[in-house]
């Protein structure tokens, strides 16, 4: 009998994550289940980039590994001693032990053969010249453990709880997190030698400034002095006006009193004695960076939490901003820079800085207070035109648009009833993207009456959605892939990609150390900076290794089950070709289920999914075990075996060692067979 020619399907991986479309309808390249893998910006899926711990000192996935083979091992060192070469004086961390040889990192000089390999004065054996080569997976285990080495140098933000804040600035990256014994918030910046604390200042307010004074001149009053750190200028003018506060080290000589005081060739009278800058406990940090001034030396961080002042920042200096008429509910949540102008948003209220002037909230110089009438949960600049500007402010419930210049022109405009968005949610990527309490929708530029087009990104995640609406606890963008990310409280994320405006997929993550807070930057270099605070107290950068901070990188998805065009048709399957890039060591699993994993069929294994994105058990499925190397295109080849009128395949990753890769396409061999009967 003559056997019909093979069939190829060709399966274009695109779409992400779908739990609501029936798979009859629904492109085979779609995904039903996922976890840790991301959709690509130009195609296909790719299992995500690791994260680790981070606090300056040099990087777990920096390390390198060498071996050094013993001829015979005299006794056995362990991970983390120092082996040292008795005459060559070269010395390296030992990462693992293996038989023959020890793979050592941090090394310093050569080992040299024949020499006797030490540790402390235990001889551990003669040094030889290597006996052969390793495997590429070796080689990547290796590079792991060496990992762990560096890993145990980086530290926790000193303190306790979770990281308050995150952020980067001048290539630094800098933390809040409460003391030790959560009475106040300190911050700290990385180093070289990890953690180091930034303190705060002391602050002293004053009236009737006659000249505006040089910074780091002497405040003097009497016998007490200080040097003057920061000039901040909230009401009046530098000609006998000026009233503000200063910004000044810790004093000499007692403390400063009510009375006239001198800064340099300046007048001022100073209202009482200095204070230190304290953070409370309990917020949140959310930041921006602006330049009020135009000089490069004016380019700052500003921030608020929720539970104390705003601040301005720029790297040494740390001011806390005083917003006019709040008294005790001066504790501003979220903020902005547009227009000039800093805007801070307290409960129901917006208030705008007068121009230029990030200190001073008073009406005679441009201030305003806009009240929203509902939660402020974002504030958003977006695109404008050359006479006005828009900012968005999303309310827990609403979302109004703020048009205007100045408070001269600002009118504000409700937008939409109804829809509004989570406390951190809001970002802008070329459009505004915003989460509320059914999904997450885009907000663009139109030519439509009222400017703007709104679109619900999740629709067909919605289950997942509803399980996570309440738990979100923060987002951030990664500009380099064109992704926005949210982040929930019980570790499971949604990366979604959209490029040049158009929604490419949505699909969730799960890491094994859950994000408080988190800053996506870049380095002076052009490097992505994406960093999270997490709630054990360690600051993690994220897109980086191979692992979830030494820990297995769990990633799995099952693609929609793909008839092949004939819902209807047996087919007889006969296997898979599956296209893979990426730069380096990668393996992965691969197993499939056949005609909706009927009872009725010989399955090739049985699996358990569970709901809710619960991890499922992938023990069950028949896998094969396919490694990929390299950094070009490599097909790898998968049998399959059975009949069935469809095909779900599905891919598994669980290692600390596999790089990243991307799975583009995947080509089914089958031969068409008859139709299914029926009744």
């Amino acid at each position: 009998m003559k056997l019909p020619p093979p069939s190829l399907d060709q399966i274009k991986l695109k779409g992400g994550l779908d739990q609501v479309t029936p798979s009859l309808t629904l492109p085979p390249g779609f995904v039903k289940q996922a976890s840790n893998f991301e959709c690509s910006v130009f195609g296909g899926y790719t299992r995500i980039d690791g994260y680790e711990r981070f606090d300056g000192r040099p990087s777990p996935s920096a390390a390198t590994q060498t071996m050094v083979f013993i001829a015979t091992m005299l006794s056995t060192p362990s991970v983390g001693q120092t082996l040292t070469g008795a005459t060559s004086g070269a010395t390296g961390v030992i990462a693992t032990v293996e038989a023959g040889y020890v793979v050592i990192t941090k090394q310093s000089l050569a080992f040299t053969q024949g020499e006797m390999a030490r540790v402390g004065a235990t001889d551990i054996g003669l040094v030889t010249a290597s006996t052969g080569a390793i495997s590429a997976e070796e080689n990547a285990i290796h590079l792991a453990a060496a990992a762990d080495i560096y890993r145990a140098d980086i530290t926790a933000v000193p303190g306790s709880g979770s990281v308050r804040g995150v952020f980067v600035f001048n290539d630094l990256v800098y933390a809040f997190r409460d003391n030790a014994g959560a009475t106040a918030v300190d911050l700290y910046k990385s180093s070289a030698s990890g953690w180091v604390n930034v303190p705060y200042y002391y602050e002293v307010s004053f009236t009737a400034g006659t000249t505006a004074p040089t910074e780091g001149a002497t405040l003097t009053q009497g016998g007490v002095t200080a040097t003057l750190k920061r000039a901040v200028l909230e009401s009046g003018a530098w000609t006998g006006s000026a009233a503000g506060r200063l910004i000044i080290s810790a004093p000499a000589g007692g403390n400063f009193a009510a009375g006239a005081a001198t800064i340099g060739g300046t007048t001022v009278t100073l209202s009482g004695a200095q204070s230190a800058i304290t953070f409370l406990p309990g917020g949140k940090f959310e930041t921006v960076k602006a330049n009020f001034a135009g000089t490069l030396s004016t380019y700052r961080v500003y921030g608020c939490d929720g539970a104390n002042r705003a601040f301005e920042f720029d790297g040494d200096i740390l001011v806390p901003i005083n917003c006019a008429n709040l008294g005790s509910n001066d504790k501003p949540k979220h903020i902005a820079a547009h227009k000039n102008m800093l805007f801070l948003a307290v409960q129901t209220s917006v208030f705008n800085s007068a121009p230029g002037l990030p200190y001073d909230y008073t009406a005679l110089s441009g201030a305003a207070e806009i009240a929203i009438g509902d939660t402020v949960t974002g504030l958003i600049p977006a695109p404008g035109t050359t006479t006005t500007a828009t900012l968005f402010v999303f309310g827990l419930q609403n979302t109004s648009i703020l048009y205007g210049t100045s408070a001269a022109t600002f009118n504000l405009v409700s937008y939409q009833t109804g829809l509004g968005a989570a406390h951190y949610s809001a970002q802008n990527m070329m459009q505004t993207l915003v989460m509320d309490d059914r999904g997450v929708y885009a907000l663009q530029a139109s030519l439509n009456y009222g400017n703007f087009d709104s679109a619900m990104l999740t629709n067909n995640i919605t289950p997942f959605m509803e399980a996570h609406r309440t738990r979100l606890s923060c987002s951030s963008l990664d500009r380099s892939k064109s992704q926005y990310r949210l982040f929930f409280s019980d570790g499971f994320g949604l990366y979604i990609t959209i490029v040049n405006g158009k929604w490419i997929g949505s699909m969730p993550i799960y890491f094994k150390h859950i994000p408080y807070c988190v800053t996506n930057d870049k380095f002076s270099d052009g490097e992505e900076a994406s960093f999270f605070g997490g709630t054990d107290g360690y600051v993690y950068q994220m897109d980086k290794g191979t692992s979830f901070d030494g820990q297995n990188i769990y990633a799995y998805l099952t693609l929609t089950y793909n008839a092949s065009g004939n819902s209807r048709a047996l087919k007889s399957y006969r296997g898979a070709a599956i296209e893979v890039q990426g730069n380096g060591y990668a393996a992965f699993n691969f197993g499939y289920k056949l005609g909706y994993n009927s009872e009725l069929i010989a399955q090739p294994g049985q699996t358990a999914y569970a709901s809710n994105f619960s991890l499922p058990y992938w023990d069950s499925f028949t896998w094969d075990n396919f490694v990929w190397d390299g950094n070009s295109l490599m097909p790898s080849e998968c049998d399959m075996t059975g009949d069935a009128e469809n095909v779900a395949i599905a891919i598994t990753d669980d290692a600390n060692y596999h790089g990243s890769y991307t799975i583009n396409g995947i080509i089914v061999h089958y031969l068409q067979r008859r139709l299914m009967r029926v009744g």
